[in-house]
């Protein structure tokens, strides 16, 4: 089976105008697919109307309980059954899930070491088996980030890594392509200037731009899933801006592949 996994952040699910043109680019992706999506930006501002202050170390967010309670409200329920409706308009059996919907995705809390990231999930196991029943009948999984610990716990979980687990899952008996859709054209040389995308990345590259503090803060677990996808067997990843989805599902030159050492080719 040929698996597209697509992740989606907040500067597309924040604009209903964005949000509609990248939901048509995503229905008109050939095969078996699958949306994963996160919202943090959404989250923020509803937690600030409710005088709750988002707390953010490089790029991850602290989710004490008012937090959790939060983004299970704007993750599982308001983002989620929109971009499940809005699929189904556009004639894509959709299902909105969370990692606990049919035991989805389990994860632990994560310990305490030098930050405490609070009721933040690191993934432990992904249900392949319920993906593969729902695609077989060609239903689009729309998985929030929200998972769980098997007692009962709900945990906030980084939707990238979400995307990333769920791929190198699947790719053990499937052709997997992952896609990280986000607010710039790839990996830039200058965060400012669109035009000085990376085409192709490795992790040497990536070493060398993080030391030259090219590539920081949020860029790094991003990239971190993206590596680690490649390395356990997911056939493709790509990095680029949402409009530029069906360009690179067809192997056009529009945000940034990535690739393994050369020695690792062979």
């Amino acid at each position: 089976m040929k698996i597209s996994i697509v992740k989606i952040g907040g500067n597309v699910i924040d604009d209903p105008e964005k949000l509609e043109e990248f939901l048509s680019l995503f229905s008109r992706l050939e095969g078996k697919k699958i949306l994963v999506h996160g919202g943090g930006v959404m989250a923020s501002k509803f937690g600030e109307s409710l005088g709750i202050k988002p707390q953010m170390v490089d790029g991850r967010r602290i989710t004490d309980k008012e937090t959790l309670e939060v983004v299970t409200m704007v993750y599982a329920g308001l983002i989620n059954k929109n971009i499940v409706a809005k699929l189904q308009a556009r004639e894509q059996d959709a299902m909105g899930l969370t990692g606990a919907d049919g035991n989805l995705i389990r994860s632990e809390k994560r310990p305490v070491k030098d930050i405490d990231y609070g009721f933040v999930g690191d993934v432990k196991e992904v249900n392949t088996n319920l993906i593969e029943l729902l695609l077989a009948e060609n239903i689009v999984p729309v998985v929030a980030a929200i998972t769980h610990d098997q007692r009962g716990l709900l945990l906030n979980t980084n939707a990238d890594t979400i995307a990333s687990e769920i791929a190198t899952s699947l790719a053990q008996k499937h052709t997997v392509n992952l896609y990280f859709c986000f607010n710039k054209a790839g990996v830039l040389i200058d965060e400012n200037n669109d035009s000085s995308v990376v085409p192709l990345i490795n992790e040497d590259v990536y070493d060398e731009l993080k030391r030259e503090k090219v590539i920081h803060s949020g860029m790094i677990p991003k990239l971190d899933n993206a590596f680690n996808a490649l390395y356990k067997g997911v056939n493709n990843v790509w990095l680029g801006k949402a409009e530029n989805l069906v360009l690179a599902a067809k192997g056009k030159s529009a945000g940034t592949s990535f690739e393994k050492h050369r020695y690792d080719l062979y």
